[in-house]
Parts: C-alpha cells; structure tokens; sequence
C-alpha cells in the first residue's frame, strides 16, 4: 500500500501555528503564545500544581489537546516530529507560575528529554529560590525496546504517557501537593506499557511523497510514532484476533527475558486499564472491532480490564495503525496509590478537548447474542407454489449464486469509479448467503414462494443498503404475486406476470425509471421483454443485457451517480455495477435450464 501523501493545508511551514490557533478558536479558555508555540490555560488556578508537557507536533491531540482544566495546564510545541527549543520551554514554565509548583511530564525522546531538561535547569539558575518547585519527569512505555536494546536510551515514550497526563492532572486539580502529584505520576509511569502496529508508514507535510515502507501483506509491530521502523514485520497480515494475542503477549508476558515491563501476577489476579489509541489512519469502525477484541483477549487470559478507554490520543500524523496500552492497577496488598484513586482520577472530568468520553466503569464483557430471540409472528401460509422443473430451479438459483460470487471483483471495480465501492462485495455476501441457504435445503423449488421470501430476508439482512432493500423488495413482491396466483405450479406466464407486478411494486419505493443508469433500468427491460414474451427467457435475458450495457452511456440521474462529476462517467464508460449485477443474475438464472 502506498504512503498518503496529500494534505490540506496552506504551507506547512505555517501548519502548526495555524493548527495551535484553530485550537484555540475551538476551546476561548485557551491561550497561545505564538512565538514559542505554547498553548495554556488562560485563566489558570494558581493554588494548584501546574503540568507542563511537550513535544514535536503532529501526535495531535497530543499534547495541546490536552490542555485543560484537570488534566495539562500548558504544552509545548516543536514542529513536526521536532521537539520544541528551552527557550520555548522555559517560557511555558513562567507562563504557569503557581504557588505549589510545576511538574514536567515528557515522553522518552532524546530531544524532548534534553531541551526540555535544559529548560528545567536554566529556569533553576535564573530563579534558585524556586528551583524546588519544578520536577521533571521521562515517561518510556514502548515494550517493543527490548531491555538490552534499551538498555541505555530507556524503552520510549508513547500513547501512555497521556494516562500520566489524566491522572497527574486531575490528582493537582485536588488541590495535592508537588511531591504527591509527582509520586502518583511516577508510578503510573512505572506500571504502563504500549505496543503500536501499523499497515504503513505516515508523511510529514512539506516533504518529499515517500514510497511505500511495507509490502501490499505486510503490517509492522513496534513502529515509533516518529516513522521509526517497528521490531518486527509479519506477513501475511494476520486476523486481527491473532493480532491482538501477538500483542498482548508482548505486553503481557512474564517469559521474554526482554519485556515483562509489567509485574503481572496471573491466575486472575490482574486488573488493568486498557487504552486503546488510534494512530491517525484507522477508522472508527475498525478501532471499535479492536477494542472489542482486545477486550475478549484479556478476559481471555483472566485479565479484569476496570476502564476501557478508545479513541484518538496519541497519533502519528495519519499513520494507518493503532496502540494499545496496560496499566497495570495496584494489588490489594499495595497501600499507595490505591486502587480506587487511579481509576477516580481516570473518571474524573476535565475541559482539555482532546480527552474522550469514557464511561466510568468496566467495560461488559463481549457476549454472543442469546440462544433463544423473542419468536415473530408466524407467517401465514399461502399458497404452496412448486416450479415445474424443480431440480432446474435449484440449479438456477445455485448457478446465479456462482456467478455473482466469481463476478465480485468486476462489479467491484466499477463501483469504484461510479459508487462507493461496495457493490461487488455486497451482491457476493448475499449470493454465498442464499447459496448456504439452498445447500441447506431451506430453498426448494418445491415451494418457490418460501424459496423468494427466504431470497428476500436475505437481501434485507445479509447484503443491506440500498441495493439490499431494492432486491428485498422486488423478491417479496415477487412471492406475493405468485402466491395469490392460485397456481399450484409456476408456468413461464406466472412468472412472467409475477415479475411485471414486482417491477410496479418497486416503482412504489424508487424514482428511478429507465434510462436511469441504475439496476432498474434491466430489470425493467427483463420485465417487458418477459411479459411480451413468456415462452421466450432468452430474448427477456438478452434485452436486460442490452440495458445494463447502455449505462455505460446513460445519464444518472439517481442513486449515487447522480452526485458524481458527470464527465468522469462519460470518459471512463463503465456500466453501472447495479445494473450489470442485474445481467449476471439473470443471465446464469436462465442458462441451460428454465425456471
């Protein structure tokens, strides 16, 4: 996969400012000093403990999304993946001066540890009466630096540096001293650890378009947040559920003579906080999955996980990846910090808009849905429908099955340029589902109208949106019609007035009339072709395939092309996907046998 490397922006060298002033238009309690590019709480409590942090920009929210009452009362910002200059640092530490003194939380970087530092000493020297008020402290959570790697640089700095940030924080907004803020601090600096993996590497704005890092089934584990290369490459990529077990065993295990960073005591004596963090690039739909599978392992290990904490905290521009991030909470035996204070000061509010809603207690364990669902109303039983050749019926439908499941990744393709994409995928899902169903023996031609009703439940559940509902519709409408036909065998003229009275039913539910570029506009063309003709399914299935070709022409006037660029249509002269879906159902239904 390639590395995406377009951006908005107006010129990267003014991206962070710009940045830091959105954020500040976003949150007016917010102040900016624009020359050092510290962001701070403009009107800050000043009897108690102030949190400075900092670092190199795009780890958004991280960290100015963090500032906020009860939680950071000032960051700092370097540029891109470059930590800030002490003079920057230094003014953000006159810009807290407080009466009970400031406490420096910074990630394991060697240039976030050194200037910031070097801040920290030359405020020392410049104010030593105050000298006691500033304390300094290096967070290194990357269980991915094995213990002889880091054996002097110190494993680095990661998404769980921003569980010091809430817990300190919202610890000084009690009104606790400097010494008892940086004691809490330090100890949950001591019982975190963080992996990441990522499909793929990010891009800095303003610099060259890199060239992809990873191959096409290659993810990384242990990649730094600043591109830095992960310690290991697996391919191909593996279920997510095996994954997570590859990671959880790297922040878990007490085997690794290089890692087991967290003193686990096994046999379900183990109560954490799990942070999942999403590094840029992963959506929602996927980072909820994960938490949800990380979730599962951990009960599965006999792990209490007592918050669960998703969402964006810690990123690396717009790397496609997540991390996961173990505190490990105190034992019954520990007396200092308890338990229940760790998990209060993780519940308690805070203003700084980059913190996410969490709910405050322990996640619910995953569970399959019951057993037993509360029973519908049973249908009522119609008119018992047999096709005339009831083994060719089942043929047919298993053909048509086939095709769409081979036909995927052409209608995929097409629906790339003129849809969303998820066509192919779509008409493929519901195929296998109905071709389960047949081999079940649940679709018979000895009862074609349960056999369409059960096609249509299919549609509406399995293959959803738009065209789901459409094939839901018409297949139901078409068991309706034959049902009160009073046939008690399907002849070509049921069928053919059963699939004229459908077409009018969807007409009721769709503004799309042929030419419409959509899959109406074969079906329909099927339908008078068929109506016209009974005896005559191939000249119904090859006007249907005249139909879907001609949307290579047509105009679009509903459904998703209509939105699109009308002249990328007419270049490009791809069918509608719908409407060639349409063509590969109906002409493997027909084949060799009739229904």
């Amino acid at each position: 996969m390639g590395v995406q490397s377009k951006h908005f922006l107006n010129d990267p060298a003014s991206l962070v400012v710009q940045s830091l002033q959105g954020l500040c238009a976003i949150n007016p309690k917010l102040g900016l000093d624009t020359t050092n590019k510290v962001v701070f709480l403009a009107d800050q409590e000043k009897s108690t403990v102030a949190l400075v942090c900092g670092g190199g920009s795009g780890h958004e929210p991280s960290h100015a999304g963090f500032v906020g009452s009860g939680m950071l009362t000032a960051a700092v910002c370097g540029n891109v993946f470059a930590s800030p200059g002490p003079t920057q640092v230094r003014r953000a530490i006159q810009l807290v001066d407080n009466d009970k003194g400031t406490l420096i939380i910074v990630k394991n970087y060697t240039g976030d540890v050194l200037n910031f530092g070097l801040a920290k000493e030359q405020f020392a020297a410049q104010h030593p009466s105050e000298a006691d008020k500033v304390k300094f402290l290096v967070v290194g959570d990357d269980v991915a630096v094995g213990r002889t790697q880091g054996n002097i640089v110190g494993r680095r700095g990661l998404a769980g540096t921003v569980l010091v940030y809430k817990i300190a924080g919202a610890l000084a907004q009690t009104g606790a001293s400097l010494e008892e803020v940086y004691s809490v601090a330090e100890w949950v600096s001591k019982n975190i650890a963080t992996v990441g993996v990522g499909l793929e590497h990010c891009h800095v704005p303003g610099t060259t378009a890199g060239e992809t890092h990873l191959g096409a089934s290659e993810i990384e584990i242990g990649m730094g947040i600043h591109n830095e290369s992960g310690a290991q490459r697996v391919s191909p990529v593996p279920p997510l559920n095996e994954l997570v077990q590859t990671l959880l065993d790297l922040l878990l295990s007490q085997n690794d003579p290089e890692r087991g960073f967290l003193p686990t005591q096994g046999s379900g004596k183990d109560n954490v906080v799990l942070l999942v963090n999403n590094l840029g690039g992963v959506s929602e739909l996927e980072l909820a999955g994960i938490a949800r599978e990380v979730v599962t392992a951990l009960v599965g290990r006999g792990v209490s996980v007592q918050r669960l904490i998703s969402g964006t905290f810690m990123t690396s521009l717009n790397m496609p990846g997540f991390s996961l991030t173990l505190l490990l909470l105190p034992s019954a035996s520990d007396v200092t910090p308890p338990s229940d204070l760790i998990l209060r000061l993780l519940d308690a509010s805070t203003s700084a808009p980059g913190w996410k809603w969490t709910s405050g207690a322990a996640p619910s364990a995953p569970s399959a849905p019951p057993a037993v669902l509360p029973s519908e109303r049973a249908a009522d039983q119609g008119q018992r429908v047999r096709a005339q050749d009831v083994r060719g019926f089942e043929r047919s439908v298993e053909r048509a099955c086939d095709a769409l499941d081979k036909a995927e990744p052409e209608i995929t393709k097409m629906d790339t340029v003129s849809g969303d994409g998820d066509c192919g995928l779509t008409l493929q899902t519901g195929a296998n589902a109905v071709l389960a169903l047949l081999r079940a023996g649940s679709i018979s031609g000895e009862d074609v109208v349960g056999a369409l009703i059960a096609v249509s439940e299919v549609a509406s559940e399995k293959m959803g949106g738009t065209s789901g509902a459409l094939y839901s519709i018409f297949f139901s409408a078409l068991a309706q019609a034959l049902s009160s036909s009073g046939a008690g065998e399907a002849t070509a003229e049921d069928w053919s007035r059963a699939v004229s009275a459908a077409r009018e039913q969807l007409y009721t539910y769709t503004r799309a009339r042929p030419p419409s570029r959509t899959l109406v506009d074969p079906l329909a063309a099927f339908a008078d072709a068929f109506s016209a003709g009974p005896s005559d399914l191939g000249n119904a299935v090859r006007r249907a395939a005249e139909a879907a070709e001609a949307t290579r022409d047509a105009e679009a006037r509903v459904g998703r092309s209509a939105y699109l660029e009308g002249g990328l249509l007419k270049r490009e002269r791809v069918p509608d996907p719908g409407a060639w879906g349409v063509k590969v159902l109906l002409e493997a239904l027909a084949g060799a046998d009739s229904v």
